[in-house]
């Protein structure tokens, strides 16, 4: 169980995700998707508490 995701917040995000910027796009596109970065996968607009963050690391 994640103490610190806020089911609140998820359409919040989704809409963000949806709403992405010409540069989010591209970034997401070409650094952060599928692991091409270092090998780490990131998740985007992720609830954290009363928060959304716009990239984190997947543990």
């Amino acid at each position: 169980m994640n103490n610190n995701y806020n089911p609140k917040l998820k359409t919040f995000a989704r809409g963000h995700r949806n709403d992405s910027t010409k540069a989010e796009v591209r970034i997401w596109c070409e650094l952060l998707r599928n692991k091409k970065m270092l090998g780490y996968s990131f998740l985007r607009q992720r609830p954290i508490a009363n928060y959304i963050a716009d990239f984190s690391k997947r543990i």
